[in-house]
């Protein structure tokens, strides 16, 4: 038996990377899945794939700045598997990050849109979520943040705004319905190399980021499935109000790391690890 047997989730974005893989992990593991994206087509192949290994799912065509969209989605989630006890907030605008620059430069409408999205529709989900879970008797959210909600940056000002500001909406709404049982935490990913990622970064700007990992490799969609699933389940039960962070020590080291060379082979001839590590004061 699964850790989703009986469980009702509902996943937005996941028409493809870290939605899809979250989407087809719960249903995996025996949850029925309402799959939603503003792209209907690719909300219907996530469907289709379930269908596929044999799980349950509904696919929905909406905008989750769209507060009626938002309210019928809901409501075909209720009518078609009887209620929902599962919610991962995923969904992003993320079609503006590339017009999203830093403040003097930023366009009001980048700076409204992303918010409408990110924020509001994450908001208006949770608003119609935790009814019908504590109808069920509790159940469990994830908001979906980012590393840049936790750092600045030189653009990109309004998504990163509006993930720190998830962080805080996930502990809030941890505060106040955990005496019902409804559990919210938020997951940060740092280099999550999706389909649409892989597109835009061309090869010197993925070496130039994976310097700043402490691991290896790029991260998956599957890793933060893999992440959002355990704390969707029972096994974290005990775990709520958290930021957790999927990045491959993107954020745990000096700033230093990178520039000073994170291997031997990259230091500057005659340094130790401690003096590039180390500012001068």
């Amino acid at each position: 038996m699964g850790r989703f047997e009986g469980k009702v989730a509902v996943v937005t974005g996941a028409g493809a990377g870290i939605g899809k893989a979250c989407a087809l992990l719960i249903a995996r593991e025996g949850g029925r899945v309402v799959v939603a994206d503003i792209d209907g087509l690719a909300a219907i192949a996530c469907t289709e794939h379930i269908a596929a290994e044999a799980g349950r799912a509904l696919s929905i065509t909406m905008d989750i700045a769209d507060a009626q969209a938002v309210a019928a989605l809901f409501e075909a989630a209720e009518r078609h598997f009887g209620g929902v006890d599962l919610l991962v907030n995923n969904a992003s605008a993320m079609h503006l990050t590339p017009r999203d620059q830093a403040i003097l430069d930023l366009d009001l409408t980048v700076w409204d849109q992303t918010m409408a999205t990110n924020l509001r529709g994450t908001l208006l989900c949770c608003q119609h979520a935790i009814p019908r879970m504590i109808a069920r008797g509790g159940g469990a959210i994830v908001n979906m943040s980012s590393c840049q909600g936790l750092s600045g940056d030189i653009a990109q000002t309004s998504y990163a705004v509006s993930k720190a500001a998830m962080n805080m909406l996930s502990a809030s709404l941890a505060t106040q319905y955990g005496h019902a049982q409804i559990r919210c935490n938020a997951v940060a990913p740092g280099l999550i190399m999706t389909e649409r990622l892989l597109a835009k970064l061309d090869e010197p700007a993925q070496r130039y980021l994976r310097r700043h990992q402490l691991l290896p490799r790029v991260g998956r969609p599957e890793d933060v499935a893999a992440l959002v699933a355990f704390l969707l389940s029972d096994d974290a039960a005990f775990v709520t109000g958290q930021i957790l962070c999927i990045d491959g020590g993107m954020l745990a080291h000096v700033p230093t790391y990178a520039d000073g060379g994170n291997s031997r082979a990259e230091r500057p001839a005659g340094s130790s690890a401690e003096a590039v590590a180390a500012p001068h004061c």
